[in-house]
């Protein structure tokens, strides 16, 4: 999975809303209402834009602010929740894109343990740019698709990668399959919060 360090960053050029939202990082009150205020406005911002060029920096935000901006704003907050539950996936997007390869190769290995999440997650031929391609898929359908719908493509996506994970020889694989699939109970359960209303 991928490391906050695993390639050269751009410096960041945020917002004056963004940097405001972030405050100077020394008070936890502001900083917890900072991650779901971001939240809230990113995912609203994006859901009711209908032009498909904001769509796109919204799923590329990562390349534009850096995956530790996204870290220091959301990784904290419990994964049931929604910066918690937006920090998943764009997680999960950027190790499916900058290790494509090996997100491929674990992929393969699940699908036949788990078949019919590998139906909803939709990784076919799982080829490294088959996994690209439904990664940015995947961010696009919190913007423009259900919002539940994408949590539970991207639950899928870890039901198969850590089940082919698991099979894969190493104590680093059986320790990824673990963290898979507490990653796809989360966002399972990020989805019936979003379908009740709850999900804040």
């Amino acid at each position: 999975m991928p490391s906050d360090h695993s390639r050269p960053r751009r410096p960041a050029l945020r917002a004056p809303a963004l940097l405001e939202l972030m405050g100077e990082g020394s008070d936890p009150i502001a900083q917890l209402h900072a991650a779901h205020e971001t939240a809230a406005v990113l995912l609203h911002t994006g859901r009711a834009a209908q032009d498909p060029s904001v769509t796109e920096r919204l799923v590329d935000l990562v390349g534009e602010i850096g995956l530790s901006t996204l870290a220091d704003l959301w990784a904290t907050r419990p994964a049931r929740t929604l910066p918690g539950a937006l920090w998943r996936l764009y997680f999960l997007r950027e190790w499916m894109r900058t290790d494509s390869d090996g997100v491929a190769r674990c992929y393969a290995a699940g699908v036949r343990f788990t078949e019919p999440n590998h139906v909803v997650a939709g990784i076919e031929p799982p080829r490294p740019e088959d996994v690209r391609r439904v990664a940015d898929d995947l961010m696009r359908g919190v913007f423009t698709g259900d919002f539940a719908v994408a949590l539970e493509r991207a639950a899928a996506f870890c039901h198969v990668t850590s089940a082919g994970s698991a099979e894969l020889q190493g104590i680093e694989p059986l320790a990824r399959a673990a963290k898979l699939q507490e990653m796809a109970a989360d966002l399972t359960a990020a989805a019936r919060l979003w379908r009740t209303g709850e999900l804040r």
